[in-house]
């Protein structure tokens, strides 16, 4: 059943260049909703599948369970074992990806029009009878203890574990989705059982299409694929609670550019502030080359290659972040440069720098929806954020309409320079943890 049809229209600048994207709401026959953009010029279509919950849902004791499980997935199903799977996959010239993150397991697919309706039964067997045999379980079991064994070494990621532990404790996001090297290792084939049930159910599913391919079709595949799962998963976790506060952590490690991983709690999505929220993050350290932090720590002073911060928007948590390189005798000098252009960030802007964001981030959206597979992940994500089906076509207005007196007001509620905490991963010098 078709509910709603939308037509986007974006005009780029003063060019003639023009995109239209017809976005239509379905329900398949079996109750399984999606979103879905027809494009019948090349005979393919991408699909693209989200199960709210992720690594989240792994019980206490079974970290890494969800994440082992998802890189098994594709790893036999049915009556074909691993090798046979990938020749029936790669014969049908189709493409499947699986990946957990903390709050969703995703599915990627690609598949020409010709052989939908067997890439499609794939499929359906990858996701609802997975073999989980003895010799996958151990390879895909020594892959992702290779990674976690890999992480140990990067700065990156160890600056990313310290302050998830820090920002959310013992809540599932305090620790890495890929589990230790203790709790992967200790995984039975029942654990990763359990955490196909929890995690593959309907009831968390979110689905758009794009390509070659009508809605009773879509309506046909969704029910062929997902319609076998469970009915419901494990209970999602409750909400994270921030407990960052101001200072420094330090986390030795010999490197000699140390790493620096900064922020506090942030804005909820949902929230009307967000689109001034959005705007000020840009403004302060965002994708453009020309942000506050790029200019002082980079172009002035040559402190950094890069900078950027973000606002985090997970299901339980928010968080406004940032991170940055710099060489260990110059650590003291870029936090103290850091701390300043955060309290300024709280003040507010100029009008110039409100208009010259809003101009890159209005112009560098209609961007985001080149090709099948970049469309149907940006409309997936928004299902899953809770944004309306005519967000594509309100968001800029949003962008436009912020104030400078916007800005000043979430300014001064968002960023907290006292809250402000940095983990620096290195060996900084004068610069020591404090409480």
């Amino acid at each position: 059943m078709i509910r709603r049809v939308l037509t986007l229209l974006f005009l780029l600048a003063a060019t003639p260049l023009r995109a239209e994207i017809a976005i239509q709401e379905v329900t398949s026959p079996g109750g399984i909703r999606a979103w879905l953009v027809e494009e019948h010029g090349i005979p393919f279509t991408a699909l693209e599948i989200r199960f709210r919950g992720g690594t989240a849902l792994d019980q206490p004791g079974k970290r890494g369970a969800v994440n082992l499980m998802t890189g098994l997935i594709e790893e036999g199903a049915a009556e074909m074992n691993a090798q046979k799977f990938a020749e029936s996959r790669d014969a049908l010239a189709a493409e499947f990806r699986f990946n957990a993150s903390a709050d969703s397991v995703g599915v990627s697919a690609r598949m020409l029009t010709e052989n939908r309706a067997k890439a499609a039964e794939l499929l359906r067997l990858a996701l609802t009878v997975p073999r989980f045999d003895a010799d996958a379980v151990e390879r895909v079991r020594g892959q992702v203890l290779s990674n976690i064994r890999g992480n140990a070494k990067e700065p990156n990621e160890i600056a990313g574990q310290v302050f998830n532990r820090l920002a959310f404790g013992d809540h599932p996001y305090g620790s890495s989705g890929d589990g230790t090297l203790d709790s992967v290792a200790a995984l039975t084939r029942d654990d990763i059982v359990a955490a196909h049930k929890a995690a593959l159910a309907r009831d968390r599913i979110y689905v758009a299409a794009v390509g070659d391919i009508t809605p009773a079709d879509l309506g046909a595949l969704l029910d062929q694929v997902l319609g076998g799962l469970p009915e419901t998963g494990a209970a999602l976790p409750g909400p994270a609670t921030v407990g960052l506060t101001g200072g420094i952590t330090v986390e030795p490690f010999p490197t000699p550019q140390a790493v620096l991983l900064f922020g506090h709690e942030g804005i909820e999505r949902d929230d009307p502030d967000y689109f001034a929220a959005f705007i000020l993050n840009e403004i302060l350290g965002g994708e453009r080359f020309g942000s506050r932090l790029m200019r002082e720590l980079r172009e002035k002073r040559g402190l950094t290659y890069g900078v950027g911060t973000w606002l985090a928007d997970y299901d339980q948590a928010d968080l406004v972040a940032g991170q940055f390189a710099t060489a260990s005798k110059t650590v003291a000098q870029s936090i103290e440069i850091l701390r300043a252009e955060w309290a300024k960030a709280a003040e507010g802007v100029t009008e110039e720098e409100l208009a010259n964001a809003k101009t890159y981030l209005t112009g560098a959206y209609p961007l985001r929806f080149d090709g099948n597979g970049p469309i149907a992940n940006l409309l997936v994500g928004m299902q899953m954020t809770g944004l309306p089906i005519d967000y594509p076509l309100t968001r800029n207005d949003k962008i436009n309409a912020v104030t400078l007196e916007d800005i000043r007001r979430v300014g001064a509620r968002l960023f907290r320079p006292q809250d402000l905490r940095i983990v620096v991963v290195g060996q900084p010098e004068g610069v020591t943890s404090t409480p």
